[in-house]
């Protein structure tokens, strides 16, 4: 996997200050895109041992609330072995910092479906499922530019929705911040 850039403290994907992973590679081609050269999964650079290094380091202060994870698209297939991994790694490390994730994909449509699938066939090793499991809020949706609203909190469409990932499990129905 690649990544475009590590923000080491944002403040603008999330609540609080955080650490920021852009990964690479995208497939959604949203009009209006803030990041269209993530798109490329050859773009930035290559996430490497050093660079999980890095964003656990940066993850220590204690004025760090979390990680985000956003790109590119974290959910796509070549990239979600990595960011899970990575994902593992900050919850066993930092179990009080929240995650953050956001996708262009549907929870329903799209992330539970195949999660869903991933039970029955077995395969991936659960991979999304697992991911779902680590990430405390999900922004979810394709950037749509026709509804576009700067005065929304930590997204860019009102489409896009805050999931509270851990709630919407134990419910069994989404459940928004």
């Amino acid at each position: 996997m690649n990544y475009a850039a590590i923000k080491k403290t944002d403040v603008a994907n999330g609540p609080g200050i955080r650490v920021s992973l852009f990964v690479s590679g995208c497939t959604h081609g949203c009009k209006g895109c803030f990041n269209r050269e993530a798109w490329d999964f050859q773009y930035g650079r290559e996430y490497t041992a050093q660079t999980e290094a890095e964003i656990l380091e940066a993850l220590a202060p204690d004025y760090i609330r979390g990680l985000s994870v956003l790109g590119g698209e974290p959910m796509e297939p070549e990239n979600r072995g990595t960011v899970r991994e990575l994902l593992r790694k900050v919850r066993r490390r930092y179990p009080e910092k929240d995650i953050w994730c956001y996708t262009g994909y549907d929870y329903e449509k799209d992330l539970l479906e195949w999660a869903r699938e991933e039970a029955v066939k077995g395969t991936s090793a659960g991979e999304v499922s697992e991911l779902l499991s680590l990430i405390d809020v999900l922004v979810d949706g394709e950037f749509v530019e026709e509804k576009k609203n700067l005065r929304l909190a930590f997204r860019g469409s009102e489409n896009q929705r805050l999931i509270d990932v851990k709630e919407s499990r134990r419910q069994g129905r989404v459940v928004c911040l």
